[in-house]
This record gives structure tokens, sequence and C-alpha cells, in this order.
């Protein structure tokens, strides 16, 4: 079985409830909220644990909300790896409107990461073994330098593993730039990596090629939101549609998806197979509330749709 390791840089503790309306001004009555575990690499790695794909999460931590945050971790059941900082574990709170279904999501900053923390973090990278994926999805704390996962990109060629990267911004241009494995961007921030204000879905597999014969990564999954997903590598291009669901949440549905392709690469599935489930896991978790990610069950039914009726183009 492929050894797994997912990086988060800056994972949270979501605080989930229900409010009847959001009122200004006014005390509002709230349910009683629920606590679970986020930030990009922490739900790949909770989503790998439902595709039945064990992962170790690799993750700051700091204070006493850090400890809160490895409890809930160890709850799950997921192994991990929780890397000391001096700063504080950052909340944010998911805000369900009920009378409305529309979700409300406050994020809060990191804490901000010394030099020697983040110097001491890669180093600890560098000496990990057999080591066949390293997933790091999520933003960047404060102190971090934009080129961090452009220099993990380079350990991880290194130790011999395959990177997978989703984030946005600066870093995942630096990062782009460095050559990773897997690339996850949305169509607009291909735009950005292009110095485009925007691209039409026409125009995906063009500029994908780009990047990919820079030589500078192998694989562009680009997702189109309700438009589905498009994965581009040198020589394949495949198109897939997203299914209709009644959506509860957003909230995991990107680092869902993620789960699913990197499921799916370390069995040797095709790229048609890997972008089919990217898109059934990332549907998935968009049908359950808060930050409850995908489920299996939903993630086969929705899969079996996509064999039949979801796949747009192939060349």
């Amino acid at each position: 079985m492929a050894k797994i390791i997912t990086l988060t840089l800056n994972p949270s503790i979501d605080k989930s409830t229900k409010v009847d309306a959001l009122i200004p001004e006014q005390k509002l009555r709230c349910e009683s909220p629920t606590f679970e575990p986020g930030g990009g690499g922490i739900n790949v790695s909770r989503a790998l644990k439902r595709l039945g794909s064990p992962s170790i999460a690799l993750y700051l931590s700091g204070g006493h909300q850090g400890d809160f945050f490895n409890e809930l971790i160890a709850k799950e059941n997921i192994d991990s790896f929780p890397f000391r900082i001096s700063g504080n574990t950052r909340e944010n709170m998911i805000v369900l409107e009920t009378g409305t279904n529309k979700q409300y999501r406050f994020g809060m900053e990191g804490p901000k990461i010394e030099e020697t923390e983040w110097k001491d973090l890669l180093w600890e990278i560098t000496k990990q073994k057999n080591v066949d994926f390293i997933v790091a999805s999520g933003s960047l704390c404060p102190g971090l330098p934009v080129d961090f996962y452009a220099e993990l990109a380079e350990i991880s060629r290194q130790i011999g593993a395959k990177f997978v990267l989703d984030t946005s911004g600066p870093a995942l241009n630096a990062a782009a730039n460095k050559g990773v494995f897997l690339l996850k961007p949305n169509i607009g921030e291909l735009a950005n990596m292009c110095g485009m204000e925007e691209i039409r879905t026409e125009q995906v597999q063009e500029k994908a090629l780009e990047i990919i014969n820079r030589g500078k990564c192998e694989i562009v999954a680009v997702s189109l939101g309700a438009q589905g997903a498009i994965m581009v590598t040198k020589d394949k291009y495949v198109h897939i549609a997203a299914p209709i669901v009644k959506k509860r949440s957003t909230v995991g549905a990107g680092d869902s998806m993620v789960a699913g392709m990197v499921f799916q690469l370390s069995q040797n599935k095709s790229i048609k197979e890997t972008i089919m489930m990217g898109v059934a896991c990332g549907s998935a978790a968009t049908m359950n509330y808060g930050t409850e990610l995908c489920k299996l069950e939903d993630v086969n039914t929705l899969f079996q749709w996509i064999e039949t009726h979801g796949i747009v183009e192939i060349k």
C-alpha cells in the first residue's frame, strides 16, 4: 500500500452551528456546536480514510487549541505527526442560516511561524523514508516564505515522493515554476498562473499544457465548479461533468477532490478514473452539512453516475 503524507500548514478547529437567521445587533440562539479538525491536508487525510486509504497527517500544532486539535485528530483514528510551534492553532466558524439554507464561513488568520520552525519542519520531511506521495493543501501561515511549497517540491524529488499541491496565489505560482507531480488549480487560479484575467473552458487544455510543457509538472487538474473538472497530461485530456446534487456545504469539497485523485493514483488507476473519482468525491462532500466531507456510499453512487453520464470529452 502506498505511503501518503499530507501536510497542513494552517490547520483549524472548525466549529459548526446553525441559527434560524443572522440578524445584526441581536443575541442569536445557536444550536450546540460541533468541533472537527480542519485545514486542507487534514481534510485530505480524513477523506482518504473514508475511501479506505491510510495516510499520515503532518501538521503544525500550537497552544491549548493545538492540544484540542490533536485530540480531535486522535478521535478520528488518523495517523498523525503534530509538529509543535509556539503560536496558537486557529479556530474557524461555520454558521448555517436554516431560514435561507445559506452557509456563512468565518476564517481566522493562522499563527505566525518562526523561521526556525518552518526550517525544522522541512528538515523533518527530508528524513522521511519510502514516501510515495506528499500532498500539501491549504494556505500559508504568516511568517512562511512564499516559496515554501517550491522548496517542498524540491525535497519531494530528493526523497522520491510525488508532490501533489492544492493552494493559490503567489505560493501556487512559485511551486509551479519549481515543478510538482500534480497541480489542482481552479479555472480562475489557472488564469492567474497564465497572466490572464479569465480562461474559457475550451482554453483549459491549451493553458494547462503550457505549464506542463515547461517541464515543471506532469498533471494539471482544473476544477470548474458546477461544470465539473478537467485533467490534462502531456498526452491526455479528460473533461468530467459534475453530477447535480443537493448542496448543503462546500467546506472541504476541493480537499475531497484531491483525496479522490490521490486515492486512484496510488492504485495506478488511469487518468480518466482519477479525475472521475476526484469529481465524485468533491461532489459527495457538498451533500453533507458543515465539515462532514464525503461519505463512501455517496462517492460510489456518484462515480457510477459519472461512468454512465458524466464523461464530457476524452482525447
